[in-house]
């Protein structure tokens, strides 16, 4: 009998990187490495901090494969997923899988081998979260899938934190809190101007359910839930007064883009939100550490 061999040509692996959505992943991986160095007053281990990004990265590349495998018919619907190689039909099923497994199942060794089997275990269910919870489960069946799905997405920090103590702390905990309150407000932002496509889809977004003035409302409210998430780490002592100092500017301007949203929404304001989100995130990260390893007194 002829064995079949898999055509991962250049094209299939162009496609299957493109599956794998690198600019989410590396804001996944920039607030892991963030943890990675909160965790500890002096540098980081660098064996861990190697071994550790890249096999958060490869997970969550793989986790990211299988969520447009799983929503292929959806994506074909929707006009910032149809180019997709799984929407297109231009890569199939088998090779994703394989592809995904490969990439996992190394990022998985390396975080057992290199770095501690705690991150290994957590990396997983955040994997699991995400590629079968989220996608699988809730975000079909639910208009609150990002609310309880934003659980796996606020796990990076936790893992980057784990990776280099081995233990999962209070103030690893308020690194998950802050993204896991930060994620409504971003993905709500983008249902508000995309919801003919979710509704087309037949995705449950809470515009869709809920109509968009309790969306924008909804928006507001958990920005200033997020603010108060974000001071938190001033309180525990692991922030000083150069992150209390940015966490102020950067919460007010997210305020403002909220409250625009809420009083006097178009789409462009809902894609400046949502463009400003991304970038809050990364700089209130940036921001912790500086203030990590500055740290004046308060």
């Amino acid at each position: 009998m002829e064995t079949q061999v898999l055509p991962v040509t250049e094209g299939i692996l162009r496609q299957f990187i493109q599956l794998c959505k690198p600019r989410v992943v590396a804001l996944i991986v920039f607030t892991a490495v963030i943890g990675m160095f909160l965790a500890v007053p002096g540098m980081v281990n660098p064996v861990i901090l190697v071994a550790g990004t890249l096999g958060i990265f490869l997970v969550a590349a793989a986790a990211a494969a299988i969520n447009c495998l799983v929503e292929q018919q959806v994506d074909a619907m929707m006009a910032r997923t149809r180019d997709r190689g799984t929407a297109r039909g231009t890569i199939e099923s088998s090779q994703v899988l394989i592809l995904a497994a490969i990439t996992g199942g190394i990022g998985m060794a390396l975080l057992y081998t290199q770095v501690n089997a705690l991150t290994m275990w957590l990396t997983l269910g955040t994997f699991v979260g995400y590629a079968i919870i989220y996608t699988v489960l809730l975000k079909p069946a639910t208009p609150q899938n990002i609310v309880i799905g934003g659980a796996s997405g606020a796990m990076p920090p936790v893992l980057g934190w784990a990776a280099v103590t081995g233990e999962v702390s209070a103030d690893a905990l308020l690194l998950f809190l802050i993204i896991f309150v930060w994620t409504p407000p971003h993905f709500w932002a983008l249902a508000l101007y995309r919801k003919k496509e979710y509704a087309k889809a037949g995705i449950p977004m809470l515009p869709v359910t809920h109509g968009e003035d309790f969306t924008r409302l909804h928006v507001f409210l958990y920005t200033l839930i997020m603010v108060a998430a974000s001071l938190l780490p001033v309180a525990s002592g692991l922030c000083g007064l150069i992150y209390l100092i940015g966490a102020i500017v950067l919460d007010g301007i997210f305020v403002y883009y909220a409250w625009m949203v809420w009083k006097h929404y178009t789409d462009a304001i809902g894609k400046a939100t949502f463009a400003w989100s991304i970038w809050y995130l990364m700089l209130l990260f940036a921001v912790m550490l500086i203030d990590h390893y500055i740290h004046p007194t308060l």
